[in-house]
C-alpha cells in the first residue's frame, strides 16, 4: 500500500511539475527521498507537522485515516501560497506556518490521528529533487478522574472483596496504583500495576480505612476520591475491668457500701452494644456498670455480654464478684457457765460478716488459760477455772476484719449474785395450783437453781436465775417444808432457801355488831397464819361476794387484815350475818359477823298553828307549827301541793305531788317562810317531823290565808273630802239599776269571768277548822269571787260607758250573790 501511495504522489508530481512550474527544467531528479517520523498530540492542545527543514518550492499534504487507504489533500503550495482543502477543516483549527511547510493544528481533536504525508519538491542547483514526509500522529487521550467500584463497602473479616479503578477516557499505557490512609492519617501504597483491578482474598480488620486509586499515562495522572473501606467484625471476648478491686481464689472482691464501676470492652465493628447480667438476671445496657455503695447482697456473679447487632453476633465474659462485710456492730461476750457450773466458758460472737471476722480473748485481767481458746465460724470460746477466778473480774474479746480498718471488741465481767436465794410462794386465781417460786438473780453467769423436798428428795427440774415448781393444791402439804438449792461457779459452797407451807387462820374482834339505821359501820377480819399468802374475801347477808362499790360497800385491805365499811345503813336489808373467807393453795377458813340494824324512835306529830300571806302580792306565805307530844326529833321538812277552784271554793287536787319548799329545818324550828309563790295560784301546805331516817306523820292540810286589812283611814279620809260627791252618786246609782235591772244582770254575769278570787276569811277559817283533812283529801272549801276592779289602763271613755263599775268618790260598792255581805276595797 505504501508503494501505491508513492507511485500515485510521484505520478502526480510528474505530470503536474512541468505545468505548475511553467519551465521549470528537471535534468535528473534521481532518488525519491522518503522521510518517515512519528509525532504525538494531545487532544485539544496544538500539534505541528514538520515537511523538511526549509520552504519547499512546491508541496502538497496529505491525509489518509486509520483503516483507509485512501488519501486526501488537505492542502498545497505550488508557489502561490498554501491552499487549504476542505478536509482540513474536519482535522481541528489547521493552518500553515509562515514561510514555511509545517502545519499547525490546535484544539486537536481525536479523529485528527492518522498518516499524513507531505510530497516536497525543491529546485536547486543540482536538479530539482522529490522528498515525501510521512508523519504518524498519533492523537493521546489524557485519563480523566478515576472512580472506585467495590464489592462490599463494609464487608465482614474473613471474606473476600474486589475494588476496581475505573476511567472515562486516557490513552493507554494506564499505570495503576492503590493507596490506604488509616485512622490515624498515615497513606501507604497498597498496589500498583498495570491492572485497575485490586482482589483480597481473606478480608481482616487490618485493611479498615480510606482508599484512593492513582491513574497515570504518558499525558497526565489522576486521582479518585477516597471511599471508606469499613471491615465488619467482632465481637472480641469481652474483657472486665473492675475498679476498685483485689484478686481472690474465687474471683474478685470489694468492700461494701465502695462504689464499683465495672467496665466491658469488646473489639467490635460496629461497636458493640452492652448488657449486664447479674446472676443470669438482666440488670444494665452499657459498657460501664456503676454501683453506687455496694451492699452484701450484690455478691455473685456479673457477665458482659457484648453484641454485634449487625453481624448479629455476640461473645460473652462472666466474673465472680464478692462484697466484703463485716458483721453488724461490735462483738458481744457472755460468761457461761460450764462443767457443771464449776468453771466459766468465756464466749465471745461476732456473727455474720464476710469473711469470718478474728476473736481472741485478750486483757490484762484474764486469769490463766488452762483450756485453750476453741473457735468456729464467728465464736471464740475460752474456759477459765471458776476456783481461780475472783468476782467481778474482767476479760476482753477484740475483733478484727478486713472491711474495717480498726478493731473493736467487748469486755465481760464476772459476777457473783448478790445477797442469798429468794423464795416464795403463790396459788393460781382459782388455788388449783399451787407455785413454788426461787430466784437468785443479778449473776454473770446466772446461777442454777433446783426444788427438793425437805427429805431431800429432787422436786422438778432444774433452772437458770429462776425456778418455779408447780404442785397441785392439797392439804397435805399445810406444815411442810420445801427447800430451794443453788450453785454458782463463784460461789462455794452451795447456798439454799426454805419454805414453809401453811393454811390460814383467821379472827375477829368483834362477831356481833349493832348499829342504827342510816349509819355507817365496819366489820373487821384478822387473818394471822397463812402462807403462801391470800387475800381476804367478805360475802354479805345474801351469801354474795361484796365487790368494792362506794354507794354501799367499801373494802380497805392489807397484808394481815380487811375491813368492810356497810355505807347507810337499812333495817330491811343490811341486817343479817356477814362472812369473812381467806383459802389459799393448801387450806381455807371463814368466820361470821352478825349485824343488826335498828331503826330510830319515831318522832311527835306536828300541827300547824298559822298560816297566811304575808303581802298583797301573795308570792310569800308565813307558816307555824307546834308539836303535839314530847319526843326524839332531828327536823322538819315543809311540803306544798298545788290547789284549785270548784263552785267558788278550793280543794286539794289529789293527783297533784306534793313538792318539798324547806328541808333540813332544826329541831328548835316553829316557823318557816315560803318565798317564790305565784299570786295567782292556790296552794295548800303541810309539815311533818323526822328523828333521823324515821318520818312522822304529816301535819294537817291547810291554804294560806290574806294579811289583815289596813286601808281604813285612808278610806275615811276620802270619804270626809268627797262625802257630798259620794251622796249624789250614790242616789243617781241605785236610780240607774232601777231603771236598767236587765242590762246591769247581764253584765254582772261577763264580769264575774274576769275576777280575781281570793280566800274569804269563813273559807280560810273553815279549812284550819277541818281536823278529817290530810294528804290527798278532796274535801276543801272553795273560794268566793270578789267583784272586778275596771283596768287602770282603760280611757275615761271606755269607764263612762258603764257607769255602773266606776264611783268617782274613790269607793267601790261590791254587791255579790254568792254572798250576803258587801266588801269595800280600795280604789
Amino acid at each position: 500500500m505504501g508503494h501505491g501511495i508513492v507511485g500515485a504522489y510521484f505520478c502526480l508530481g510528474v505530470c503536474l511539475l512541468p505545468v505548475l512550474l511553467q519551465g521549470l527544467e528537471i535534468l535528473d531528479p534521481g532518488e525519491v527521498v522518503y522521510v518517515r517520523t512519528v509525532t504525538k498530540g494531545v487532544v485539544g492542545r496544538s500539534v505541528m507537522l514538520e515537511c523538511g527543514d526549509t520552504l519547499p518550492d512546491v508541496y502538497i499534504w496529505g491525509f489518509t485515516m486509520p483503516g483507509n487507504d485512501q488519501i486526501r489533500a488537505v492542502v498545497y503550495n505550488f508557489g502561490h501560497g498554501p491552499r487549504l482543502q476542505r478536509l482540513a477543516t474536519s482535522l481541528g483549527e489547521l493552518s500553515v506556518i509562515s514561510d514555511s511547510s509545517s502545519l499547525l493544528i490546535d484544539r486537536l481533536p481525536l479523529y485528527a490521528q492518522g498518516l499524513y504525508t507531505c510530497q516536497a519538491l525543491y529546485d536547486t542547483s543540482e536538479g530539482a529533487k522529490v522528498y515525501y514526509y510521512y508523519i504518524r500522529l498519533l492523537v493521546l487521550v489524557p485519563v480523566s478522574k478515576p472512580y472506585i467500584l467495590v464489592s462490599d463497602t463494609s464487608p465482614t473479616e474473613g471474606t473476600r472483596m474486589w475494588m476496581r479503578c475505573n476511567l472515562d477516557n486516557g490513552t493507554g499505557p494506564i499505570n495503576y496504583a492503590w493507596e490506604r490512609e488509616n485512622r490515624e492519617g498515615v497513606t501507604a501504597k497498597v498496589s500498583e500495576g498495570d491492572v485497575s483491578l485490586m482482589n483480597v482474598t481473606l478480608v481482616s480488620r487490618n485493611h479498615t480505612g480510606w482508599y484512593r486509586c492513582l491513574a497515570n499515562n504518558e499525558v497526565n495522572q489522576q486521582r479518585s476520591d477516597r471511599i471508606w473501606m469499613d471491615i465488619v467484625f467482632g465481637p472480641d471476648v469481652p474483657q472486665i475491668d473492675i475498679t476498685p478491686y483485689s484478686v481472690t481464689d474465687r474471683g474478685y472482691s470489694v468492700l461494701e457500701r465502695e462504689t464499683v464501676t465495672l467496665l466491658c470492652k469488646a473489639t467490635s465493628n460496629p461497636p458493640s452494644l452492652y448488657i449486664w447480667f447479674y446472676n443470669n438476671s438482666q440488670v444494665y445496657t452499657g459498657p460501664q456498670f456503676i454501683i453506687t455503695k455496694i451492699l452484701r447482697m450484690h455478691s455473685g456473679h456479673y457477665s458482659c455480654l457484648a453484641q454485634n447487632t449487625y453481624l448479629n453476633t455476640r461473645s460473652k465474659t462472666t466474673i465472680t464478684l464478692t462484697v466484703y462485710y463485716p458483721p453488724e456492730g461490735n462483738p458481744t461476750c457472755a460468761i457461761l457457765p460450764g462443767n457443771n457450773y464449776t468453771d466459766l466458758a468465756l464466749w465471745c460472737s461476732w456473727m455474720g460478716g464476710y469473711p469470718e471476722p478474728s476473736l481472741a480473748w485478750t486483757g490484762a485481767d484474764a486469769l490463766a488459760d488452762v483450756y485453750g481458746q476453741e473457735h468456729s465460724q464467728g465464736n471464740a470460746t475460752l474456759m477459765q477455772p471458776g476456783s481461780i477466778t475472783a468476782d467481778r473480774s474482767t476479760f476482753t474479746c477484740q475483733g478484727s476484719h478486713v472491711a474495717l480498718n480498726t478493731t473493736t471488741g467487748c469486755n465481760v465481767t464476772t459476777l457473783l449474785p448478790p445477797g442469798e436465794p429468794q423464795c416464795s410462794a403463790y396459788a393460781t386465781r382459782n388455788n388449783m395450783y399451787l407455785m413454788l417460786s426461787c430466784s437468785w438473780e443479778g449473776g454473770n453467769p446466772r446461777a442454777l437453781l433446783w426444788w427438793a423436798a425437805s427429805d431431800g428428795a429432787p422436786q422438778g427440774s432444774s433452772e437458770e436465775n429462776a425456778n418455779i415448781l408447780v404442785l397441785r393444791s392439797s392439804a397435805t402439804y399445810s406444815g411442810k417444808a420445801f427447800v430451794c438449792n443453788t450453785k454458782h461457779p463463784l460461789s462455794t459452797p452451795n447456798k439454799r432457801c426454805i419454805l414453809k407451807l401453811e393454811a390460814p387462820v383467821l379472827v375477829t374482834q368483834r362477831r356481833s355488831v349493832s348499829v342504827y339505821e342510816g349509819s355507817d359501820v365496819q366489820l373487821t377480819c384478822i387473818l394471822k397464819a397463812n402462807y403462801p399468802a391470800t387475800e381476804i374475801t367478805w360475802y354479805n347477808n345474801l351469801r354474795n361476794k361484796v365487790w368494792d362499790t362506794p354507794r354501799k360497800y367499801l373494802l380497805h385491805n392489807e397484808a394481815a387484815w380487811s375491813n368492810l365499811t356497810v355505807r347507810e345503813t337499812d333495817g330491811l336489808r343490811d341486817s343479817g350475818q356477814y362472812w369473812c373467807s381467806a383459802t389459799n393453795a393448801v387450806g381455807g377458813a371463814e368466820i361470821p359477823i352478825m349485824l343488826y340494824v335498828r331503826k330510830y324512835p319515831a318522832p311527835p306529830n306536828v300541827t300547824i298553828s298559822k298560816i297566811v300571806y304575808n303581802s298583797r302580792q301573795r308570792t310569800e306565805v308565813d307558816l307555824e307549827w307546834e308539836t303535839m307530844t314530847e319526843g326524839d326529833l332531828s327536823g322538819f321538812y315543809v311540803e306544798r301541793q298545788r290547789t284549785r277552784a270548784r263552785d267558788g271554793r278550793s280543794f286539794v287536787d289529789g293527783g297533784a305531788l306534793w313538792q318539798q319548799v324547806a328541808a333540813d329545818l332544826e329541831p328548835d324550828d316553829r316557823g318557816h317562810t315560803v318565798l317564790g309563790l305565784d299570786p295567782t295560784g292556790l296552794y295548800a301546805f303541810r309539815v311533818t317531823a323526822i328523828n333521823h331516817r324515821t318520818y312522822g306523820h304529816p301535819s294537817e292540810v291547810k291554804s294560806p290565808a290574806d294579811p289583815p286589812f289596813s286601808a281604813y283611814p285612808a278610806v275615811i279620809g276620802a270619804a270626809i273630802g268627797g262625802m257630798l260627791l259620794a251622796i249624789i252618786g250614790t242616789v243617781l246609782f241605785f236610780i240607774y239599776l232601777f231603771h236598767h235591772s236587765e242590762i246591769l244582770d247581764s253584765r254582772q254575769h261577763s264580769q264575774s269571768r274576769e275576777n280575781i278570787n281570793f280566800p274569804e276569811d269563813e273559807v280560810v277559817g273553815g279549812i284550819e277548822g277541818d281536823e278529817g283533812a290530810g294528804v290527798g283529801s278532796p274535801q276543801v272549801a272553795g273560794h268566793s269571787p270578789r267583784a272586778t276592779r275596771p283596768s287602770p289602763r282603760a280611757s275615761p271613755e271606755e269607764n263612762n260607758k258603764h257607769p255602773g263599775q266606776r264611783f268617782p268618790i274613790g269607793v267601790y260598792l261590791q254587791i255579790s250573790r254568792q254572798t250576803s255581805r258587801p266588801r269595800y276595797f280600795p280604789t
